[in-house]
């Protein structure tokens, strides 16, 4: 009961001082709040907290205190014991669902917080354009006619627009310090936002700069403007920097440059750090203050990540899959614990020293506390590279094959398992998509579990694949295909290939695919660590505070130090204090205080693998096959079919009556437009239930398994 108290607590707290921070933008574009904070900013100048101290505290701290809140949050509910509960009208609310091409598939939730958040833009535009126009003053230095000039304003407005959209988009790509875990939403899903954020962004910032070079130049004032880097007030060329970087950042990000040119995508996304630091210089320290939030927690998160994948561990051993795929298993401290859907992030230097690649754990901690595995398919030159690596080492001795170093980061995982609680399970899932779901089978379909969690017992999997060999991929889950069927446990397969006919071959011939995946063991001479994931939630917490604070007093410290207070100074003396000094000041108080927190993550690093306890490996071998007896009698429950895609109609008809339950967890993980085609489905579903036409009930859930 105290823990219960204590999460509505922290709840209660993280959405008051959310509401808080809201409301602040909110009242932003108003005179009145113009007005009010100019006297704070005038009365805490004296004191030691000074004007940065102030604007850092109520602009900066309440998001990272939210971050904190959640961590904690995060940890108290991890420790409660899990226990099926009833659906909410929220998942409800969130279950209706909009398919749009462009947008793809949509909740209810997340269309009202976009029409909130354009509702809000609207609103900062509205108020601050209507107040300059009624004070419109003509610039001295460029000879506008009224026209000009009012466009000039509508162009500065819109970099207001720019700055709400940075001040999020960091926000959704947080992974250790997710804010989004509190809300249920997974980094793989939350990215998407970080993509529109990101879109808004770079379209209001090139209208503010497109625009503002377009005024210049019908004033014949451009060659003036244009490479100006004042001393005081809105640096020119640093906000030209900076918008050209947005720009390269942007195109390379697009889908087709993305997926087919990953690297230069990976390696431009980094140019994110020369954005900030000159729009920082363009905005100034007060308006950069509104947007540090996300960058700190960013900037925080990144740095614990570097600490947490070292150090270095090792490949155990791979299984080659047919259809040009692999399977990696790595080496997993005992106590570490994931759940269901988790994804590391995974490097391996022999190929690249830099880039990182996402992949779902395959693999359960209800089988095997001692590894955990992934599955790489080739779709790219890194993973090619990767298959090509193991391939090279098969040649060689199997006696004498060298290990293959791999840093590991995560894992991440949801922050509950509501997700999987229903009466019964419909999993869809397209080729390599079934990688998600080969953990969720294996954990929920221990008898244990089922009992102590509330997993339902009754699954059904329909497995869509071009060719009959990528059967393969299911590998690990052979056990409970071939099983013989009990009230516990329940399993039912549907295969569809797509692009082969029926060749003779039944549904049984096909799963001795298992047996022929070629397993290799690499050598395991030095490997000392294994793989630790990621830091308590409560340990984050106390980083984050701890950085902030340190952010807090180096602030103050190096203001008081080299900005002189401001007194009634001439003209000449204020030309000796540039505005971009406090701008330096800034980055030098958020290097220090990151590497406080990457400092204290070390030392809590260094703790953690001393207590680690040695490993044992013990080399995995083939899985278990059935007897034929009770294999054939499990397989004719099965189904193969050739030639054709899946009639998901025919499919939603035929599962109440096959599975039963009136809540049906839907489960999809695929190509888009199988997502979007069941997703519709499940709308229509819901809504005939609503009306009492149906019986049962489809909750939707897509699940990602790239990025």
């Amino acid at each position: 009961m105290a823990d219960n108290s204590l999460l509505t607590l922290l709840k209660v707290m993280m959405i008051l001082i959310w509401a808080a921070w809201i409301c602040f933008w909110i009242l932003k574009p108003t005179q009145l709040w113009t007005r009010k904070w100019k006297q704070a900013e005038d009365r805490s100048k004296p004191t030691v907290f000074g004007y940065s101290g102030l604007n850092f505290a109520v602009f900066t701290f309440p998001v990272i205190a939210v971050a904190i809140l959640g961590s904690v949050y995060l940890n108290l509910r991890q420790r409660q014991p899990r226990r099926r509960t009833k659906r909410s009208s929220i998942s409800g609310f969130s279950n209706l669902l909009v398919v749009n091409p462009l947008l793809g598939i949509v909740s209810a939730v997340e269309i009202l917080a976009v029409f909130l958040f354009l509702l809000f833009l609207a609103w900062t535009f509205y108020a601050r354009i209507s107040n300059d126009f009624k004070k419109l003053m003509p610039i001295k230095s460029l000879k506008l006619d009224i026209w000009q000039l009012k466009y000039l304003r509508v162009a500065t407005r819109f970099g207001l627009l720019a700055e709400a959209c940075l001040a999020l988009l960091f926000l959704p790509i947080l992974r250790g310090l997710a804010l989004f875990r509190v809300l249920g939403i997974q980094f793989e899903a939350s990215v998407r936002y970080h993509i529109w954020l990101g879109t808004a962004m770079i379209l209001f910032a090139t209208i503010h700069g497109g625009s503002t070079l377009f005024v210049w130049g019908i004033s014949h004032h451009i060659q003036d403007e244009i490479w100006k880097w004042q001393k005081t007030g809105r640096i020119y060329l640093a906000g030209e920097i900076t918008l050209v970087t947005g720009l390269v950042i942007w195109i390379t990000a697009l889908p087709q440059i993305r997926r087919k040119k990953f690297e230069i995508f990976y390696y431009t996304h980094h140019l994110y750090i020369v954005f900030l630091v000159f729009f920082l210089f363009h905005a100034g320290d007060r308006h950069f203050y509104w947007v540090f939030p996300g960058i700190f927690l960013f900037g925080l998160d990144k740095l614990l990540r570097i600490v947490q994948s070292r150090p270095e561990t090792y490949i155990l051993s791979a299984r080659i899959f047919p259809l040009k795929a692999v399977e990696l298993i790595l080496p997993k401290d005992p106590r570490l614990k994931y759940t269901p859907t988790s994804v590391i992030f995974v490097k391996i230097p022999s190929i690249s020293k830099f880039e990182w690649h996402s992949f779902s754990i395959t693999s359960s901690t209800s089988i095997d506390d001692q590894t955990m595995s992934v599955i790489v398919k080739c779709e790219g030159s890194w993973t090619s590279s990767l298959y090509h690596l193991i391939q090279s080492k098969i040649e060689m001795d199997a006696d004498k094959l060298s290990s293959i170093p791999i840093a590991v980061e995560g894992p991440y995982g949801p922050a509950s398992l509501d997700f999987l609680r229903y009466d019964s399970l419909l999993l869809i899932a397209g080729g390599i998509g079934i990688t998600p779901f080969l953990s969720i089978l294996q954990e929920i379909s221990s008898p244990q579990n089922n009992s102590r969690f509330g997993f339902p017992t009754r699954k059904q999997l329909i497995f869509v694949m071009k060719k009959s060999d990528e059967i393969s991929l299911l590998n690990s889950i052979s056990p409970l295909i071939l099983e013989k069927s009990s009230e516990q446990s329940h399993l039912k397969l549907k295969v569809f290939v797509t692009q082969e006919h029926q060749s003779g071959e039944t549904l049984e011939e096909l799963l001795h695919v298992f047996s022929q995946v070629q397993t290799v063991h690499f050598s395991t001479h030095g490997t000392k660590h294994a793989v630790n994931g990621l830091e308590s939630s409560s340990w984050m917490a106390a980083i984050a505070g701890l950085s902030s604070i340190v952010f807090l007093v180096f602030l103050i410290c190096f203001n008081h130090i080299f900005v002189p207070e401001e007194k009634k100074a001439s003209k000449a003396s204020k030309e000796k204090n540039p505005s971009w000094v406090a701008d330096l000041l800034i980055i030098a108080s958020f290097a220090i205080a990151i590497l406080s927190g990457a400092f204290a993550a070390v030392a809590i690093r260094w703790r953690r693998l001393k207590k680690q306890t040695p490993l044992i490996f013990q080399k995995p071998g083939k899985a278990m096959v059935p007897s034929s007896t009770v294999a054939r009698s499990t397989i004719e429950e099965h189904e193969i079919h050739f030639g054709g895609r899946p009639d998901f109609q025919d499919i939603f008809n035929k599962f109440p009556n096959e599975m039963g339950g009136t809540n049906i967890g839907v489960l999809v993980c695929g190509p888009e437009t199988m997502k979007e085609s069941v997703a519709a489905i499940c709308h229509q579903r819901s809504q005939a239930f609503k009306t009492g036409a149906k019986k049962a009930n489809f909750y939707f859930h897509s699940l990602n398994f790239n990025l």
